[in-house]
């Protein structure tokens, strides 16, 4: 992996973040538009965070409003992901998925659901009486489902290795241990102040993830939203209780609440995990339990947008505060669907951070959300799916860069015009 001294000349893009949807994107901008690349990454390999902490979900576009963004590049994404790892040799699996509803209250929001996956056009979504769940999953159990065959799993920090290494085939460079300090923005060019020096190129994008908004302030965009970082733990099942889930089972989302709640997913490695809850984070990267940031505290504690938030959902945010670390809480959500879970059957896992843009008036954006400045493109927002939709995503930044730029689809590179 690169991470010596800045590459000699100008290349034509500086891609900020070497997670999933960056270096997507890079992909995008070399393949598609015949753009020179460099990503700069802080740390010191790919994925080391959002990408690096997920679930593995391959998401087959159940949720998403038809037309969203969210919807389109999640459903073409998905494919395209499927082509990739099949190219690469990234290992999946299409287990499928349970959407299980356990209250007569929740049967409407399932019907919608199930509206929702027809108009995404998934193959093969099935609507599942009682007696027929036992089928797909014997230890769960509830009112009705709907089952989700496209759904799968996958290891997206292997994915997103083996997008590094097709950028670098492809004549690109990957930076690692380059903190981007500030930006300087020319008449002809971008200038990354790197903690190892400049980065110059034609044109900035930014997919720099839980720190995007400081990035996009350095370039002289105002954004209109906060990255407001929100903690999610996990639980692993124990090794012998495994056998407890087949493939997913999640329950039917609250639209009145901004998270999916907490649900078991089987991953590659054949473990199974439960949660996440969300909670707020007291640093942007800090994963341990504990960890805090006195700068990051601060942004999200001072920002109007974080108590608005907390006044609307103080409720639901209490009941994930009082989950964080609790086996019992846990094991009481997942017995709705899997009565046999106990706590004892529950151990210490991992935890993520989630990136979420929050606007002044509290509210959580929902779609992806990608801005224009100067020479730059900023992507402020971009939630689950995003990793399954990276390529799909990194495409549609592809386009807008061609478009803001004025590039044809094919260009001489900075080095050779």
């Amino acid at each position: 992996m690169s991470s010596g001294a800045s590459p000699v000349g100008t290349t034509d893009v500086v891609c900020v973040g070497a997670g999933i949807v960056g270096l997507a994107t890079a992909l995008a901008l070399q393949e598609r538009l015949g753009l020179t690349v460099t990503v700069v990454e802080a740390e010191a390999r790919p994925a080391e965070h959002q990408t690096g902490h997920n679930s593995g979900v391959l998401h087959s576009g159940l949720y998403y409003k038809p037309g969203s963004l969210k919807a389109r590049n999640c459903v073409v994404g998905r494919r395209r992901m499927l082509e990739f790892c099949d190219e690469e040799g990234v290992p999946y699996e299409l287990c499928g998925k349970l959407v299980i509803a356990t209250d007569e209250s929740e049967i409407e929001r399932l019907d919608e659901l199930e509206r929702r996956g027809h108009a995404n056009g998934l193959a093969g979504v099935e609507r599942l009486p009682a007696e027929r769940i036992a089928e797909f999953e014997p230890h769960a159990a509830g009112l009705t489902a709907l089952r989700i065959p496209e759904t799968g799993i996958v290891d997206y920090r292997a994915v997103a290795e083996a997008m590094a290494e097709r950028v670098r085939r492809g004549g690109g460079e990957i930076l690692l241990n380059r903190t981007v300090n500030g930006v300087r923005v020319g008449s002809d060019e971008v200038v990354a102040e790197t903690s190892e020096g400049s980065v110059r190129g034609r044109f900035l994008i930014n997919c720099a993830g839980l720190h995007c908004d400081r990035v996009a302030r350095m370039t002289g965009l105002a954004p209109k939203v906060r990255i407001v970082p929100f903690r999610g733990e996990y639980f692993d099942l124990r090794d012998d209780r495994r056998h407890l889930l087949q493939g997913l089972i999640y329950p039917v989302p609250d639209p009145r609440f901004p998270f999916l709640g907490v649900h078991l997913t089987r991953r590659v490695d054949g473990s199974v995990e439960a949660g996440p809850n969300a909670v707020l984070a007291f640093q942007r990267d800090g994963y341990e339990r504990g960890s805090f940031s006195l700068r990051d505290t601060s942004s999200s504690v001072f920002y109007p947008g974080l108590w608005k938030l907390g006044l609307r959902y103080w409720k639901i945010g209490l009941q994930e505060f009082l989950r964080a670390g609790s086996e019992e809480r846990f094991a009481a959500a997942l017995r709705r669907f899997v009565p046999e879970i106990t706590a004892g059957d529950l151990g210490e896992g991992g935890c993520g951070i989630r990136a979420q843009a929050l606007g002044r008036d509290g509210q959580m954006l929902d779609d992806f959300e990608i801005a224009r400045s100067d020479r730059c493109l900023h992507v402020l927002n971009a939630p689950s799916p995003a990793a399954t939709a990276s390529l799909s995503v990194g495409d549609t930044i592809a386009d807008m860069a061609q478009e803001q730029f004025d590039l044809p689809s094919k260009v001489a590179t900075a080095a050779s015009a």
